[in-house]
């Protein structure tokens, strides 16, 4: 199946690497004008330019979508330039893993304030342009940590869960505007989200997942797109995507 998206404009957070990024390329490649988000300017200015050297046409607008003002910013200069929002794509994220008992907790405020603020505070400002439009599409990168809970992850599944409530109350409060609302949940990726990790956790982490081989970004990217590209009579709601060694 031809993905075509031509005349839209996608924008995407956290596009300065991983899933992000491979989704802003799939995108561009597929047609699409496309917005970048994400704090590392050096990166989606230089994936701004990768793109507009390929013939596509893309903007890169520095943004931490934590921060409401900013979150705004992004979503208004990206209308305001490109001339219309068809895709808003919350794909910025933190993975902070390790016990609840003695966790350093600015790690949580950091997770809550990009996996779930940054996903509140891009929607609200996306939302009333669509309506106007009549239409739009707003895909919400989550995990499977939103389905399943385990000890070790216990803050970042509570803002993944958390994604994946507020999304089917979106996507019931957007079907009378027009919007259609897509939630996606990846298993294991090979990206740079785990690095930050401290290194107990990472070596935990390493025990897990030995032998699986991990999701690529563009795997994730091609589920997103297959989503969007869909005519407007289908909603896909959910994509939930795992390595196929991945037992849980």
């Amino acid at each position: 199946m031809t993905i075509d998206l031509s005349s839209k404009v996608v924008a995407v957070t956290g596009a300065s690497s991983g899933i992000g990024e491979a989704t802003a390329l799939a995108c561009a490649q597929a047609g699409a004008a496309v917005a970048l988000a994400a704090r590392r300017a050096d990166r989606i200015e230089a994936l701004a330019k990768r793109i507009a050297d390929a013939g596509g046409r893309a903007i890169a607008i520095p943004t931490d979508v934590g921060d409401e003002s900013q979150a705004r910013v992004f979503v208004e200069r990206t209308h305001a330039e490109l001339g219309r929002l068809d895709v808003l794509v919350n794909n910025a994220g933190v993975m902070l893993l390790g016990p609840i008992e003695n966790a350093p907790t600015e790690e949580w405020r950091r997770m809550i304030e990009a996996n779930v603020f940054g996903v509140l505070y891009c929607t609200h400002a996306a939302l009333g342009l669509m309506r106007e439009q009549g239409s739009g599409h707003i895909v919400n990168v989550s995990s499977v940590a939103g389905r399943v809970a385990r000890a070790g992850s216990g803050v970042y599944n509570l803002t993944k869960f958390g994604v994946g409530a507020f999304s089917e109350s979106l996507r019931q409060e957007g079907v009378p505007i027009g919007v259609r609302v897509t939630t996606i949940e990846p298993g294991a990726v090979a990206t740079e989200l785990p690095g930050h990790n401290r290194p107990e956790v990472l070596e935990q982490m390493a025990k897990r997942f030995a032998g699986v081989t991990p999701l690529s970004s563009e795997d994730i990217a091609g589920a997103i797109l297959y989503a969007i590209g869909q005519p407007p009579n289908v909603s896909v709601n959910e994509v939930l995507v795992r390595p196929s060694g991945q037992g849980a």
